[in-house]
């Protein structure tokens, strides 16, 4: 007779930007102080979230109409960043994210954080908001900025060999389109929150679930994996 395969609980994939840290404004101050460098006109909080794409350069060409050159990207990424984390330490995490993580870990659940952020920069900024111990593993960017997060993805889930985790069995909560494609590319699920960097219609067009509340998106999550 054969025996059973084991059966992995969910495992929960964070997303840090516009997911757990609540930092659109400190993003569209940012991305607003990068566009003045060039002389292009302010945006809105509305048309960023319509417009946003990764990976960023085609997110700027959808404003600019064309691609930046390689010296603008290099400008504007440059002051993004400049801008972007000279507020990141205002913004706070999202509304019930830290009773979230205490819950599901609580429910002897496992959780990670995977972000597109900047490794060195990201783990300092989880533990200034004390929740770094509610994830088995916490990983930022490490290379290029103009990336996408499914190879990020891979290596992430690679690291957390061992554990128990597996990709059929885990759930990518996020607030962009590409965090759903990461998601596809590695056969995990995901679920998208709209208080982040795209507007609801976007995140629709990804054809996952789409949710307003990470409360929402934890219960999503639970479902998916049953």
């Amino acid at each position: 007779m054969t025996a059973a395969a084991p059966h992995h609980p969910t495992h929960i994939v964070w997303d840090w930007n516009g997911t757990l840290l609540h930092d659109i404004d400190a993003v569209i101050a940012a991305t607003n102080a990068s566009f003045a460098e060039l002389g292009f006109p302010a945006i809105t909080l509305a048309t960023y979230r319509d417009l946003y794409v990764v990976p960023v350069p085609k997110f700027y060409e959808r404003l600019m109409g064309r691609l930046p050159t390689e010296a603008e990207w290099l400008v504007m990424d440059d002051t993004f960043h400049r801008h972007y984390w000279a507020e990141a330490h205002d913004a706070g995490l999202t509304d019930g994210a830290l009773e979230l993580l205490r819950d599901w870990q609580r429910d002897g659940l496992t959780q990670s954080l995977l972000s597109l952020a900047p490794h060195e920069k990201l783990v300092p900024l989880v533990r200034f908001h004390g929740i770094e111990r509610h994830f088995l593993r916490v990983d930022g960017r490490i290379g290029p900025s103009h990336t996408s997060k499914a190879g990020h993805l891979v290596r992430h889930l690679a690291a957390l060999e061992g554990t128990g985790v597996t990709a059929d069995r885990t759930v990518l909560i996020g607030d962009a389109v590409d965090d759903a494609l990461a998601a596809a590319h590695v056969g995990a699920r995901a679920v998208l929150y709209t208080g982040g960097s795209h507007s609801r219609s976007s995140l629709e067009s990804a054809g996952v679930p789409v949710v307003d509340t990470l409360a929402e998106a934890v219960r999503t999550a639970r479902e998916l994996a049953e």
